[in-house]
């Protein structure tokens, strides 16, 4: 999974009508094995290994010229 700081990261729920977790990558403190620190939506942040299918990552983007 390559994450880059300013990513959203999106953890899906493991309980049902429960919403996912949005947050934006702050900082990247590892990459193999993937570790990185988030600040969410409440206003509150995790260092966290996101573990494969649990995250989405949507890049930010690119700033235009």
């Amino acid at each position: 999974m390559e994450v880059t700081v300013g990513d959203r990261l999106v953890l899906e729920s493991e309980r049902v009508g429960q919403p996912a977790r949005k947050g934006i990558v702050e900082e990247v403190l590892s990459s193999d094995p993937l570790r990185v620190r988030v600040r969410w939506e409440n206003g509150g942040e995790s260092t966290l290994c996101p573990e494969a299918g649990a995250a989405r990552v949507e890049h930010a983007s690119a700033p235009s010229a």
